[in-house]
């Protein structure tokens, strides 16, 4: 999947928001990279001449082949940049909090509404703890379903033989 692909998933995601433009995700999706691999343990690059996300891995004749982001890759990435959004929310949210931002004005009975940006923050810093874990949820069940055992040690297909004595206070003691 191409790059431009998964950020324009990211911003139909997000609502297709004004303020965001497919060419700016996509640019943090290509600087982003190694922290996907560090996150997940994989190797991905950005390719030189084509400037897509692609893996080299070895196939069964042993042959260096490089494929392009998998699904489960893809979904971590983007819960990465989600994460990403909603920090910069609450980031630039706090640079206006000395302006007053004014909603409704009534003129006969004088009434003003004002924008509450603690709330706003709040509503941000939820959603973001939300987002995050469930990148740490995504990021966890990746890793288990790619894990493979290191080393199996041990005989297992012998049965032990124990001996069980009973105590007088009604403790096992082995």
């Amino acid at each position: 999947m191409k790059v431009v692909d998964i950020a324009d998933e990211i911003y139909r995601e997000l609502g297709e928001i004004t303020s965001l433009s497919i060419p700016a995700i996509a640019f943090w999706v290509r600087t982003n990279i190694g922290a996907l691999n560090n996150l997940i343990n994989t190797g991905y690059f950005i390719n030189s001449t084509t400037l897509e996300l692609e893996q080299a891995v070895t196939d069964s004749t042993g042959t260096e082949v490089t494929i392009e982001i998998g699904e489960e890759e893809r979904a971590v990435l983007k819960k990465m940049y989600m994460v990403h959004y909603y920090d910069r929310q609450i980031r630039s949210n706090i640079t206006t909090l000395d302006s007053d931002t004014v909603i409704s004005v009534s003129d006969d009975g004088s009434s003003v509404t004002k924008v509450n940006r603690n709330e706003i923050n709040r509503v941000y810093h939820q959603i973001k703890k939300q987002e995050y874990e469930e990148l740490k949820e995504q990021v966890n069940a990746f890793k288990l379903s790619k894990a493979t055992p290191i080393q199996i040690a041990g005989n297992d297909t012998v049965e032990g033989r124990y001996s069980l004595t009973i105590d007088r206070l009604g403790g096992s003691i082995f």
